[in-house]
């Protein structure tokens, strides 16, 4: 694990939502070269906790919004349920559904060392778990 002890200790919400957006841009490989940030708020960087930062899209359909708290972001899902939970539960990432109508799932990253361990999610969701 290449990771440093500076990325193990980011607890930052905004730094963590940085590091996911950065990662999501710099992978080219399937799925991810039809993986866009978007919807991105403006003022991202100075966005009160609990409002919404990006979203994840694959080819123009929205897999997650990314939720900003004080100290992690989430990742709230509609789609692709059973997938992010499967998949989140194997990476050790905690989840809680969300009784909503449609369902939803979010899966919380809380560190800078988590965020591999997300984008592995972002992936199970967008190849549809496998």
């Amino acid at each position: 694990d290449e990771l440093t002890m500076v990325d193990r200790e980011i607890t930052d919400g905004r730094r963590i939502a940085r590091l996911l957006r950065a990662e999501l841009a710099g992978l080219a490989r399937p799925p991810f070269d039809a993986i866009a940030v978007t919807n991105e708020a403006a003022d991202a960087d100075t966005e009160p906790p609990e409002n919404r930062v990006f979203d994840v899209e694959l080819s123009g359909e929205t897999l997650a919004s990314v939720y900003l708290q004080a100290d992690r972001i989430s990742l709230d899902f509609s789609d692709g349920l059973l997938a992010a939970k499967e998949r989140a539960t194997e990476s050790g990432l905690r989840t809680r559904p969300k009784a909503t109508s449609p369902p939803g799932l979010l899966v919380f990253v809380e560190n800078g060392a988590s965020v591999k361990r997300a984008v592995d999610v972002i992936a199970a969701v967008a190849t549809g778990g496998s």
